[in-house]
């Protein structure tokens, strides 16, 4: 018996041994540092950006703007505010999470010589780099440790000069605009003597109160609202603005009173400046972009010429996505006339349930804004913009989600009231017929306006085709509706048109790139059929230089013809390596046709690049790579895409799998998912309901619907309208069917709209309470997309290592086992 209780009490002490161990192992787990993912990923992160371009109107002049790596988790840590639906940092009154450019040079296009700007800051952080309208100078601003500055650069003279000190406010609207003279900038700046930061009070003043009155307000799941009185202290304070003239040596002007200033747009004249002045009461339930503000005109000099709207609080709004808010909206300044304004005026209350002929009304008024506005015209569907040409020729634009419909119309400004020539009229999901969008010139007044050749429109379009995407620059013919192809991307190569050099749309210049070069720009003479290089941009990442990359067609048992871009390694051969573990990344997009939902996206000689969010880091650890899988989810007619999104999730992915195992290259054992934001939602749902997969991978998702009621993604109705759909297409309610890993990983601060960080932690809690096998990763300080440099390595380590454990090394099972969806 004492030698029974002695080992029992051995025992004991072995697994109390054991749970401390435990304990200290999950400790220690918890608190183990950022991890750099193996050498063969960290390069690819660590290679050097590309820098981004800007070139002249006439082509004389290209700005290379030179790009930084990852931020530091340190910088992307920096103290924020979260007010208003929107993010600040206080220290400097400018946005809280901004790249950064780390310096500018200038590039002759014609003689390929490079010149660098004298006296730029000392450790810039440029941002809001802006070329002047006639294209002599290039202001920017430039962020310190303590506030924000106002710059300009001299083309001819090739050197910068700093005009104000730290005074810019960027915290909610535009730094500056360019005065039309060329020689002055409307900055937005701090208000004098404006004080320290509100302090916060010790105590409450009282409860924090809403109240609602019967009308119908679908609530959103905004993030970053105003809270309480005091939230409503900082954002006044932090977006009161003072805007300024300022001249090229840095003298400056007072223009009007301080305000919190939404947007300014100058006229084209100069004359007049179109301002939105956020007015109270402020909203706890919806962001500052939906705030009361004010439609006003001001004179140059500051003065209030009238007040052309006063826009209500925008809490209550009907549901659907063609739902709009009372008043007008999309007010702006005519491009092709020295001070004429224009807006929209939803006609059926804004909801799009109401059947009205007219569903929007466009309105127009010349200055000095006295009497009534012109009617200029009517809409059957929703008012989405204009497109001006000149005093008898633009485009109005309108669409309608629920039919997925693009319609744009030829309209003669000049006859007010009179129905235009639809021009285009088609799906806005089919690329096949797409003719592109209008090339624009600048006018005297350094405005976009349309190009036209007589009858003629030149349109550029991503060239959607059987044969994957190939751009094309074309002469549209406005009276017959027939497009020239002046230009088109031919094979081996990704071609895009970004400037007309020529009026006729002989000379052009591109950006070209192909499956392993890198794009860089060029100038063709379509006439002599010549090419001149601009740049010679060189390879970022070689590694992936001899990656084999190729579009990959199937279908899905229902017979709807998808794709995917599939990547191996380098000089793999099937018959020679075998099959491969492979990880597929996708993201579901709704479709209201089969017939567009078949066609074919992407193209296989575009450059191949990895960004942080990309899967194909692992194609140099071994794996196959299904990239843009597509994930259809068609409802055509009455029926909606997400009546059965389950059951077209688990084709989609059936189809996949199938595709890649019949080509000798997966094995159909060890496919890994994965996806982020809505792809991730994707992800937790395939793991649900299917057995296809060894594991998954789900980054920043979004997994009870319960918590995004009002709809979500591209879905309309309510929880209330349909419990059922909310709850079948929920992750969450499904956690006990989740049979198989799932890495969950989530930014703490993320902002988007319904992928609360609580979402990971609660669907993680629900798989570890019914036995599944997960892992919570929760980055510090990111958002909805992760940016510091330690963040994302720590994230490809977790990828990789849980790829590594549950789906290269994962148990295999017969090639030939029956795989069926759960029931």
């Amino acid at each position: 018996m004492k030698l029974l209780k002695n080992l029992k009490r051995f025992a004991g002490l072995l697994v109390l041994v054991m749970l401390l161990n435990f304990g200290s192992i999950q400790a220690q787990d918890a608190n183990m540092g950022y991890q750099r993912p193996p050498e063969e990923i960290a390069k690819l992160i660590d290679a050097p950006s590309t820098p981004s371009v800007s070139i002249d109107s006439k082509a004389t002049w290209m700005l290379l703007m030179e790009r930084p790596g990852y931020p530091s988790i340190e910088e992307v840590a920096a103290p924020e505010l979260r007010i208003g639906g929107t993010r600040i940092n206080p220290a400097t009154n400018g946005p809280s999470r901004q790249s950064f450019m780390t310096g500018l040079s200038l590039k002759n296009i014609s003689s390929g010589q490079e010149f660098q700007f004298s006296g730029m800051p000392s450790k810039p952080q440029i941002g809001n780099v802006s070329w002047s309208m006639d294209e002599s100078k290039i202001a920017f601003t430039n962020t310190t440790e303590s506030g924000i500055e106002l710059w300009v650069a001299d083309v001819n003279s090739k050197s910068a000069k700093k005009l104000t000190g730290e005074i810019i406010n960027n915290a909610y609207v535009g730094a500056f605009e360019w005065m039309p003279d060329n020689n002055s900038l409307l900055a937005s700046t701090v208000v004098d003597n404006r004080g320290p930061q509100p302090k916060r009070p010790l105590a409450p003043t009282g409860p924090v109160l809403q109240e609602t009155s019967g009308a119908l307000a679908a609530s959103r799941t905004y993030q970053d609202l105003l809270e309480n009185p005091y939230d409503e202290m900082l954002f006044e304070y932090y977006t009161m603005v003072q805007l300024r003239k300022i001249d090229m040596n840095g003298n400056s002007q007072k223009i009007g009173q301080p305000d919190i200033i939404k947007s300014v747009n100058i006229s084209p004249d100069g004359q007049y400046m179109l301002v939105q002045t956020i007015q109270k009461p402020f909203s706890y339930l919806v962001p500052a972009s939906r705030f009361p503000f004010q439609y006003e005109v001001w004179s140059n000099t500051g003065s209030l010429v009238k007040v052309m709207a006063k826009i209500d609080l925008d809490e209550v709004r009907p549901n659907g996505f063609d739902a709009t808010r009372l008043g007008a909206r999309s007010m702006n300044w005519r491009a092709d006339k020295p001070n004429t304004l224009y807006w929209a005026v939803a006609n059926d209350g804004g909801d799009p349930n109401k059947e009205v002929k007219e569903r929007d009304i466009v309105y127009m008024q010349n200055a000095p804004f006295n009497g009534n506005p012109t009617k200029l015209l009517g809409t059957s569907l929703r008012y989405s913009g204009i497109q001006w040409g000149d005093e008898n020729r633009a485009i109005l634009n309108e669409g309608w989600w629920a039919q997925r419909l693009d319609r744009a119309t030829l309209i003669d400004p000049s006859k007010p009231n009179t129905p235009g020539q639809v021009l285009i009229d088609r799906a806005t999901t089919d690329r096949y017929n797409d003719p592109g969008n209008p090339v624009m010139t600048k006018n005297q007044y350094g405005w976009n306006v349309l190009l036209f050749d007589k009858d003629n429109l030149f349109m550029r379009s991503t060239g959607g085709s059987p044969e994957g995407d190939r751009p094309f620059l074309s002469k549209f013919n406005m009276k017959t509706k027939k497009a020239e192809i002046l230009f088109r991307s031919e094979a081996p190569y990704y071609e895009r048109v970004t400037d007309l050099l020529s009026k006729k749309g002989d000379l052009i210049i591109t950006m070209r790139e192909s499956e392993k070069e890198p794009p860089n720009y060029y100038i063709r003479d379509l006439k002599k059929g010549t090419m001149k290089a601009i740049t010679e941009f060189p390879h970022p990442q070689p590694s992936l230089m001899n990656i084999n990359k190729e579009i990959v067609k199937y279908q899905r048992k229902d017979g709807v013809n998808l794709s995917a871009t599939l990547y191996t390694p380098a000089g793999y051969d099937k018959d020679r390596d075998g099959r491969l573990p492979v990880i597929m990344w996708a993201y579901p997009i709704e479709y209201k046709s089969v017939e567009t939902a078949s066609q074919i996206r992407g193209t296989p000689y575009s450059f191949t690049r990895v960004s942080s969010g990309s899967p194909l880091f692992w194609v140099l650890r071994g794996y196959a790579v299904m990239d843009g899988t597509e994930f259809p989810i068609i409802g055509e007619g009455e029926n909606e895409p997400n009546d059965t999104f389950v059951e077209q999730l688990v084709m989609n992915a059936e189809a996949a799998i199938d595709k890649a195992v019949e080509m000798g290259v997966g094995d159909r054992n060890k496919f890994a998912v994965g996806g982020h934001s809505y792809g991730a939602f994707m992800t937790a749902n395939l793991l649900a309901h299917s057995d296809l997969f060894a594991a998954g991978i789900a980054r920043s998702g979004a997994y009870n619907r319960t918590l995004t009621p009002f709809g979500f993604q591209r879905e309309e109705r309510t929880y209330w309208e349909d419990p059922d759909l909310y709850n079948t297409m929920s992750p969450f309610m499904n956690a006990d069917k989740v049979n198989e890993p799932l890495l969950l990983i989530h930014g703490e601060a993320d902002n988007n709209s319904g992928t609360f960080p609580i979402q990971s932690i609660r669907f993680y809690n629900a798989i570890k309470g019914h036995g599944g096998t997960s892992r919570l990763v929760m980055l510090p300080h990111e958002s909805h997309g992760y940016r510091a440099k330690e963040s994302i390595m720590h994230m490809l380590w977790e990828m990789d290592t849980w790829m590594e454990t549950h789906v290269k090394n994962a148990k295999t099972k017969p090639e030939n086992a029956a795989i069926n969806s759960k029931k």
